[in-house]
C-alpha cells in the first residue's frame, strides 16, 4: 500500500456490529455508527506518522471521509505533526493547513520560483526551512462545525467550540466558545474556577468502562457532580 494514500476501507474493521448494551463502544471500528458510512473513527483510519489521534475522535462528511488525510489536512510534509485528541468532533469540510503551505513574506516577492524548476531550482534553498509555528494541537473533546479552516501552528484548547465556516489563526483557549475570519472568542463555556476543575478532572482519560458508567454526567451533568464521581487518581490531574 502506498502511504500516502489513505488506507483502504475494506482492509479495515467497517460498521459497527449491533449495540451491546452491556459494554462500552468499540474505538477500532471504522465507521461507530451501524448504517451511517459518513462518519468515521479517524484514529484507526489515518496512517501517516505526522498524525496522531485519540480514541473516539471523528470526521463526518458525506463525500469519502475516509480520505480525510489527503482531503483535509493540506500541505502536510512535515516535520510538524497534527496531533488531535480524544473525543474531538469534525464536521464536513474541516481543513487543517499545516506549515507545507508557507511562503516567503520578507522580500519584495512571495512566489515559489525554485518550485518551477530549469534554472530558478538553483534557489531552492530560499524555500526549505521557513519558519513555522510548530505542531498544530487539538485538545480533548473540542467541536468543530461544518467548513472550518485551522491554520498552522494552532492550537485549540480542551473543551472548546468552533463555529462553522471560521477560520482559526490563533490559539483557542479551554472551553471556549469561537467563531469568524478571523476566529475569536465569543464566550467562555464555564467561569475560570470551573474551567480549572474541568481540566484537573480530565474525563476523557478515565477507564472507558467509568466513563460508560458516567455518561450521562459527563454529557449533562454539572462539574460538582462530575466531581463526585470522578476516580481518585483524575483529582490533580492535569494534560
Amino acid at each position: 500500500m502506498n502511504e500516502n494514500l489513505p488506507p483502504d476501507p475494506a482492509l479495515l474493521p467497517d460498521s459497527a456490529p449491533p449495540s451491546d448494551p452491556n459494554r462500552p463502544p468499540d474505538p477500532t471500528i471504522l465507521h461507530p455508527i451501524p448504517g451511517q458510512s459518513r462518519v468515521v473513527l479517524l484514529k484507526p483510519l489515518v496512517t501517516s506518522p505526522l498524525i496522531e489521534v485519540g480514541d473516539f475522535s471523528y470526521y463526518d462528511d458525506a463525500t469519502d471521509p475516509a480520505a480525510f488525510e489527503t482531503r483535509n489536512v493540506l500541505y502536510h510534509y512535515g516535520p510538524e505533526k497534527l496531533i488531535i485528541g480524544k473525543f474531538c468532533a469534525f464536521g464536513e469540510g474541516i481543513r487543517f493547513i499545516m506549515n507545507g503551505a508557507n511562503h516567503r513574506m520578507d522580500g519584495p516577492s512571495t512566489f515559489p520560483f525554485p518550485i518551477m524548476g530549469g534554472a530558478w531550482a538553483s534557489s531552492f534553498d530560499l524555500i526549505t526551512g521557513l519558519p513555522g509555528r510548530g505542531d498544530t494541537v487539538v485538545g480533548n473533546d473540542v467541536w468543530t462545525g461544518y467548513r472550518v479552516t485551522i491554520m498552522p501552528g494552532v492550537r485549540i484548547g480542551h473543551g472548546a467550540i468552533v463555529a462553522s465556516g471560521s477560520v482559526v489563526v490563533d490559539d483557542v483557549p479551554d472551553y471556549a466558545v469561537v467563531g469568524g475570519n478571523p476566529a475569536r472568542v465569543i464566550r467562555r463555556r464555564f467561569n475560570d474556577s470551573d474551567i480549572a476543575r474541568l481540566l484537573t478532572l480530565a474525563w476523557w482519560d478515565w477507564p472507558l468502562d467509568l466513563i460508560t458508567t458516567h455518561v450521562r454526567t459527563i454529557m449533562a451533568g454539572s462539574v460538582d457532580e462530575l466531581e463526585r464521581v470522578a476516580p481518585p487518581s483524575s483529582l490533580g490531574h492535569h494534560n
